[in-house]
């Protein structure tokens, strides 16, 4: 992998790719996009919205689009969303764009982070649990086949995780 490349981190809601990302970003030297606040951003309107509006066929495409041209940059670390993985397209792009780490989290862990979250869509149902178990049976296959590191994030805070993250990173960049 050549260091200017992108570093994308993938993984399930409530993994930490936001949190963890700013601050391995900071380690890198590199800049940091946040996917999901990037379309809020670029389009006007929250997630939720554009999900009401458009369905989840709509939120995707727009991910693609922008993964797309954020995948071209040079010197940064880009939190996907969680269904970015969902599209082969996608995962051909930031496998071949640049290196990608998956952010592993157990599916109770991923419970308990997103209980209160009022913004995920997806999330918004009553079993919240039955969606999340449900979510990572079908995406932690393609969380695992697009990664180029699996990381444990769960037995570390965001400092630590980012830290070794970095050193992980130097090391496959060798």
């Amino acid at each position: 992998m050549n260091e200017c490349q992108p570093v994308f981190l993938v993984g399930p809601m409530g993994a930490g790719k936001t949190t963890v990302g700013r601050q391995l970003a900071r380690l890198l030297g590199k800049e940091f996009f946040d996917l999901d606040a990037e379309i809020e951003a670029r389009s006007g309107a929250d997630i939720p919205w554009i999900f009401d509006v458009e369905g989840e066929d709509g939120f995707r495409k727009r991910e693609s689009t922008l993964l797309a041209g954020l995948a071209l940059k040079n010197n940064v670390v880009i939190a996907t969303g969680g269904g970015v993985v969902l599209s082969p397209q996608n995962r051909k792009l930031m496998g071949a764009s640049g290196l990608v780490v998956y952010l592993a989290v157990p599916v109770d862990t991923l419970h308990e982070r997103t209980l209160h979250d009022t913004k995920r869509p997806l999330l918004q149902v009553d079993d919240r649990l039955a969606v999340i178990n449900k979510l990572m049976f079908e995406r932690e296959p393609l969380y695992r086949e697009v990664a180029d590191i699996v990381y444990d994030s769960v037995s570390n805070s965001p400092a630590a995780t980012a830290e070794k993250l970095n050193q992980l990173i130097q090391l496959h960049s060798k």
